[in-house]
């Protein structure tokens, strides 16, 4: 103390050894370090200056945004949802449907409605028919309607082998259509089909016109058809004793005829097969014989086998013939 009765010295002490003030409360050696760093002003200085120059840089950038972008954003989020949604909702199909009709609306209001439609070509399919294969209504316009893919699908029906799709603007169409034409009857595992000439199933047998076609059996034979029936409807008297034209394991023809008969074929040349045959029926009246099998399957020989009842009769007849041949000459 000094004469006055105060204290030399404060209470505290601010060198490296001096104290603390009583009740604080003592800090990490590396937060006064940090606190007691030369220079730590300066830096907060720099920092601050560098932050506000990057906002100033930022807003500039924010500022350049076209106006309008935000709603486009927000439309293409929304859009972007209702997309989602249908198709998490399985309504892509009513809305493609709504879109389109949406979009004929227009074009019919614009003056591309289909006032006039010209169709030429039809017979077995009809004009209803063709039009609705091909997606014509009466909301159809001109203007969307897709000509190549109404005529691919004017194809796929099996009647149709050829279409042609003309849109003659603003308000006509022309679809002319080639049908192929009922040619034979296939059998094959029972079930009977009307078929082309180029072996196209066309339809189930249903209708008693197509009875009097050739009819072709087995595996393959809706192929082989066109050339095979060329070959016997150059015999006449074949052709109207001929019930059915078997394939025999794709390979070879076997005939059934009107009356039973079979008649067994070569593999190849076929033709002189078939002549074969109508010249012995021209001579012999083979076709008209009680016989069950003609087989022309080897070229030097023509082989006959003759009905159980035409077998018996002639059996009988040559014991008849033995016998009366014996007792002449005793």
């Amino acid at each position: 103390m000094d004469g006055g009765g105060r204290l030399d010295q404060p209470l505290t002490r601010s060198g490296p050894a001096g104290g603390r003030r009583i009740g604080a409360v003592d800090e990490p050696v590396s937060a006064r370090a940090q606190s007691d760093e030369p220079g730590q002003s300066a830096n907060g200085v720099f920092a601050l200056f560098v932050n506000r120059r990057r906002a100033r840089r930022w807003g500039a950038k924010i500022a350049n945004i076209p106006p309008g972008f935000g709603v486009a954003g927000s439309m293409c989020l929304i859009g972007a949802t209702l997309a989602y949604g249908a198709v998490a909702g399985g309504h892509v199909g009513a809305i493609a449907d709504w879109l389109k009709e949406t979009r004929d609306a227009a074009a019919n209001a614009a003056g591309f409605r289909i006032a006039q439609i010209s169709l030429s070509g039809e017979k077995e399919v009809s004009r209803e028919q063709v039009l609705r294969t091909a997606g014509v209504t009466g909301r159809t316009s001109l203007l969307f309607l897709d000509a190549d893919a109404a005529r691919a699908r004017l194809l796929a029906n099996p009647w149709i082998a050829d279409a042609a799709v003309l849109k003659l603007y603003p308000d006509r169409l022309q679809i002319t259509i080639t049908e192929r034409q009922a040619f034979a009857l296939w059998q094959e595992n029972g079930t009977v089909n009307v078929i082309a000439a180029d072996g196209t199933v066309l339809e189930p047998v249903v209708e008693d016109r197509y009875l009097g076609l050739p009819l072709v059996v087995g595996r393959g034979a809706e192929r082989a058809a066109r050339d095979f029936i060329g070959l016997i409807d150059r015999h006449a008297d074949i052709r109207s004793a001929l019930r059915a034209s078997i394939l025999v394991a794709e390979r070879r023809w076997n005939l059934r005829l009107t009356n039973g008969i079979d008649v067994r074929l070569p593999e190849t040349d076929v033709e002189a097969a078939l002549d074969r045959l109508a010249a012995l029926d021209h001579d012999k009246k083979i076709l008209s014989r009680d016989i069950t099998t003609i087989d022309l399957r080897l070229p030097d020989r023509v082989t006959v086998r003759l009905s159980d009842a035409a077998a018996q009769a002639r059996d009988e007849a040559l014991k008849a013939y033995a016998k009366k041949k014996k007792g002449g000459d005793a």
